[in-house]
Parts: structure tokens; sequence; C-alpha cells
């Protein structure tokens, strides 16, 4: 089973978060194997307090960021929050660093990538954002921004472009780990075209 951690914040955007939530929530390999599930998913905040998402969404996280589990894969989504306060939050960024040692793949949703710029994690490498955000990741002159992608996949980092872009992200991470027929099977009951 992987384990899946999401960073959620105030003013998160809310499908940045809860479309990977849905897809590794209820991602399973077959039919005959739907109640046997292939992650564990866990909310993580700064603090383990409420906190409240783009338009007054309230959610309350499983864990703060001292108390977060080792995971195999880390997502930071985006939204007004990432760009006004997460990409400056010195603790995050430092979390952030010190779990990119540990995990398969740390990937981001949408303005995400600008937290995951923010700690240093995208040098060198190329990335995407929402289109609206393109030039502010540009701004990290030694990122290579990638436009009108659904995502790039660097291997252990991944990147993909705004809001409902995390779901494709999500799938193609599930194919990674589990194979085609999770994510047929998966997208299946969620009515999703993949």
């Amino acid at each position: 089973m992987k384990e899946i951690g999401i960073y959620i914040f105030d003013e998160v955007e809310v499908l940045d978060f809860a479309g990977p939530y849905e897809v590794f929530s209820v991602a399973f390999a077959s039919p005959e194997e739907k109640e046997k599930k292939l992650c564990n998913v866990t909310n993580i905040s700064e603090t383990g307090e409420m906190i409240t998402a783009r338009n007054g969404l309230q959610v309350v996280p499983d864990v703060n960021l001292e108390s977060a589990p080792e995971l195999d894969v880390i997502i930071i989504p985006g939204g007004r929050g990432a760009r006004e306060n997460e990409m400056h939050n010195e603790k995050l960024l430092a979390w952030i660093r010190e779990r990119e040692q540990t995990v398969d793949v740390l990937a981001s949703v949408c303005t995400g990538a600008l937290v995951l710029a923010s700690a240093g994690i995208l040098d060198g490498k190329k990335a995407t954002t929402h289109w609206g955000s393109y030039e502010r990741l540009a701004a990290y002159e030694s990122v290579q921004v990638e436009r009108d992608v659904k995502f790039v996949d660097e291997g252990h980092i991944i990147t993909s472009g705004g809001i409902s872009a995390g779901i494709n992200m999500s799938f193609h991470l599930l194919e990674r780990f589990a194979g085609k027929q999770a994510v047929q099977e998966t997208a299946k009951w969620m009515e999703y075209d993949v």
C-alpha cells in the first residue's frame, strides 16, 4: 500500500487537493479486489488545525507537519494561499526539503509548483503550473517552464498544471505504482475519462 500525503492550507484550491485525494483514496486494482485499496491518504497541515480552503470549505487535516508519517508520495497543491503564503513559509519549505530525500515522488498541483520552486526543488528541472502563473514560475531562472501540458514527469519530481490537471497527474502516478488496469478500473469507478 502506498502512503500518500497531501499538504493543505488556508486558501488552498479545493480541486487541487480533493482531485488527487479522490483518485488515491478509491484506487483499486481489479473489480474482484475493489475493497482492497492501493493507497492510504493522509491530509497534512502545518499545525494540524482546521484550514479554510478557497470559497470557505473547511477541512480538518489528519496530522501536522511534525506528526506526518513516513510517506511514499507528497503532493503540494496550489491556490491563493500557495502564492501568497506557503511559498514564503520557511517551516514548510524546510519540511519539503527534508522529506524530498525520503519520498519516492514529490508532486505539485497548479501553483503548488511555486512552493517547490521556492524550496529549490525544481532547480535545473522542467516543470509546469497553472497557465496564469507561468511567468511567476519562469522568474525562477533555473526552472524550465513547460506550457500547455497537464503534467511534467521528471521521475522523482512531478508538477501538474492548473486545478483539474492534478487528477491527470494522479492517474499517471497510479499507473506507475499499480499498472494500467488499476487506472482503468479506478477511472471507470470515478466515471473519469483517462
